[in-house]
């Protein structure tokens, strides 16, 4: 029997030793299959679903063989979004503490492109981007990839849909033909295959069973007619009152429309796409995952990247015509050991795709009756908590320590009234209870952080 213990892989003792304080006690499935596989130099590609443990898979094994002793890009990680890209340097900053000089980099679009010059110009280990932007680096030259050791492709899948095809081919022309490349996909379609027929050498393939255990996630199907899907949406959140629910539509103007209705139904819902700028995209992401938003409206592609942690419910407005998809969009509720909820909608027409999901997940769907759930009365569906936005950020010196200190300082709030606080470079979002907001704002206002006053308000959703 294989070894599921990290101790069974040829680590250092002080990577050993960081991984136990960070809380590695035994590989996850897809971690235990492929970490042999990559550590042996072998290219490799990964089917697993989100929240599998990919990310130390792929961290683990670049950093195993990096040399930290020399300052050149050794790895490169290429996520299709900002927010995923953020997540996964967060996380392979966290794996490389075990050495005191391992540098990350994050290269996204987004963000001005003057400052990552500047930080290339001083080195780094390893490289995070978006595939646009590496490519932008790329033609300016302010990018060395002769020393690359390590290429991973992070949801290879949804870089494909999201048209970057183009872009990824590119990077890998300008890769070392001598490199180990890695690529981790939540599905296997015909468009991946072909990539990886390009982009890899005698991979391993690696799968994990992909189906959710229904002790874990609770899934409901109900038929509506076309025109009824919103409605029902309304009635099924004010029935269940999930405090975190990820509504997934197959188009952008089903997202407006619909986070529209809820908003009017007095449920605070944001709608996330692919025609919000950058800067939108970022502060919807935030007010959700702060639990400032109880509904995010989201398209499968727009959604992707996400990591939510607290996710009570997931709403299939659509039926996907890719049992995976399913599979891949419930995940996102039920992790760890928390309870998960997937309520699915489906049209007369759409029957026939719910038997690709039946038969992908050898169980039947359960099915209920929508008229049977009594008309939810009473108090609107209010996140529980609100976002104050302030106007100073990184640049200006603000850490989370400093306005979690006024806030308990001089404000007087407890440290349990203080939500997520997100610093970006110039602006900064703080979570608060909703029934201290007003005060806490008039306090915080009237005062200031550092000794400076920032402009600030409160953002309504």
């Amino acid at each position: 029997m294989t070894s599921t213990s990290f101790s069974s892989l040829p680590l250092s003792p002080a990577f050993l030793s960081n991984l136990e304080s960070l809380g590695y006690q035994q590989m996850t499935p897809i971690q235990a299959q492929s970490l042999p596989q990559i550590l042996a130099g072998r290219d490799l590609i990964a089917q697993a679903k989100t929240g599998s443990g990919k990310t130390a898979a792929f961290g683990i094994g670049m950093l195993h063989k990096l040399n930290p002793s020399y300052f050149a890009i050794q790895a490169l990680v290429l996520c299709p979004t900002r927010e995923l890209a953020d997540q996964v340097a967060a996380s392979l900053r966290q794996l490389a503490r075990y050495a005191s000089n391992i540098k990350v980099l994050t290269l996204c679009g987004g963000s001005p492109m003057a400052p990552q010059v500047a930080s290339l110009a001083h080195g780094a280990h390893i490289i995070v981007g978006t595939p646009g932007r590496m490519l932008d680096h790329i033609g300016r030259n302010s990018v060395d990839l002769s020393r690359l050791q390590t290429l991973v492709l992070d949801e290879a899948d949804r870089m494909v849909d999201m048209g970057f095809y183009e872009e990824i081919t590119a990077i890998v022309r300008a890769c070392p033909a001598r490199r180990q490349t890695l690529m981790f996909s939540a599905t296997y379609p015909d468009n991946i295959r072909k990539a990886s027929k390009l982009f890899l050498r005698d991979p391993v393939e690696v799968k994990v069973e992909s189906v959710h255990a229904a002790s874990q996630i609770e899934q409901r199907f109900y038929e509506v007619g076309y025109d009824d899907r919103n409605a029902a949406v309304v009635k099924l959140i004010q029935h269940f009152k999930p405090v975190s629910t990820l509504a997934f539509c197959n188009t952008k103007a089903q997202c407006n429309a619909l986070a529209e209705l809820l908003r009017t139904q007095g449920i605070s819902a944001l709608a996330l796409h692919g025609d919000l700028l950058q800067r939108e995209r970022d502060e919807v992401l935030v007010l959700f995952a702060n639990q400032s938003c109880s509904v995010l409206v989201a398209t499968d592609v727009a959604a992707r990247g996400l990591d939510i942690q607290t996710l009570n419910a997931v709403i299939n407005v659509d039926v996907t015509r890719d049992a995976e998809v399913h599979i891949h969009r419930i995940g996102r509720t039920g992790r760890g050991a928390a309870q998960g909820l997937v309520l699915n909608l489906a049209t007369p027409n759409e029957l026939r795709w719910v038997k690709l999901i039946e038969e992908y997940q050898g169980s039947p769907a359960n099915w209920f009756d929508l008229a049977e759930i009594e008309p939810a009365y009473g108090a609107p569906l209010f996140a529980p908590m609100v976002t104050l936005f302030m106007m100073g950020g990184k640049k200006d010196k603000l850490r989370p320590g400093d306005i979690l200190g006024a806030l308990t300082g001089d404000v007087g709030l407890t440290r349990e009234q203080v939500g997520k606080i997100n610093v970006f470079e110039f602006v900064t979002y703080v979570a608060l209870d909703r029934r201290i907001v007003q005060q806490a704002f008039a306090r915080l206002s009237a005062g200031n952080i550092k000794g400076r006053s920032f402009k600030m308000r409160l953002l309504s959703v």
